[in-house]
């Protein structure tokens, strides 16, 4: 639901609208699950028993749907980095934190691609759900960067966007489960501090 410009909280849906409302989400959630975020709009209207401009009405753009969709899945992910937050392995943490976001972007073919695009583009469905992964993100960052065990220069920004493309590049070889993780360990070694002292020491931290 968008709420007024007068910033107002948004007035309850009639009970007709909650359903057109519920049954598209639905629609859409299987649909991008079966044919990616690219699911025809018009084909998700029809399975929900609505016309376009139903849709539209609820759900202004494709990323405001997408966002809609994926909400339980945020929730999830912020649940988790909370978990993470409390513990005494920080870095271990921000792993396992990574490793989720690969998941989650791997969940559906072309979101992915989609989240990258709303890291740039704030008027982008998809970006009030990539600043609060963002900042939740970075509280894991900053405790692994205090304990020593990532680099002072590395940003959330940079590690987002390291795990959608990877997730990218999976989605790209289906044939291939193993690759997401083969380049999220590849990635952290350029996260160490020392990276030339550790060549032949430690392997990265695995969740």
């Amino acid at each position: 639901m968008a709420s007024s410009s007068s910033g107002a909280p948004p007035r309850p849906m009639r009970a007709d609208a909650r359903r057109n409302y519920e049954r598209v989400l639905g629609e859409a959630r299987a649909a991008f699950a079966e044919h990616g975020t690219d699911a025809s709009l018009e084909d998700v209207a029809r399975r929900a028993g609505v016309g376009i401009g139903t849709l539209y009405r609820h759900f202004p753009t494709r990323q405001a749907l997408m966002s809609a969709v994926f909400q339980e899945a945020l929730a999830d992910l912020l649940d988790r980095s909370r978990e993470l937050a409390g513990s005494d392995r920080p870095c271990h943490a921000l792993v396992a934190w990574l490793r989720a976001l690969i998941t989650h972007a791997g969940e559906y073919r072309g979101l992915s691609r989609a989240l990258m695009s709303a890291s740039y583009d704030a008027s982008s469905g998809l970006t009030q759900c990539s600043t609060k992964l963002r900042t939740a993100g970075e509280l894991l960052l900053v405790r692994a960067q205090m304990s020593g065990d990532v680099r002072a220069d590395t940003s959330i920004d940079d590690l987002m966007q390291l795990t959608n493309a990877i997730a990218l590049a999976a989605e790209q070889a289906p044939d291939d489960p193993e690759l997401a993780d083969r380049l999220l360990t590849l990635t952290l070694t350029g996260l160490r501090p020392c990276q030339a002292s550790r060549a032949h020491g430690d392997p990265p931290d695995r969740a």
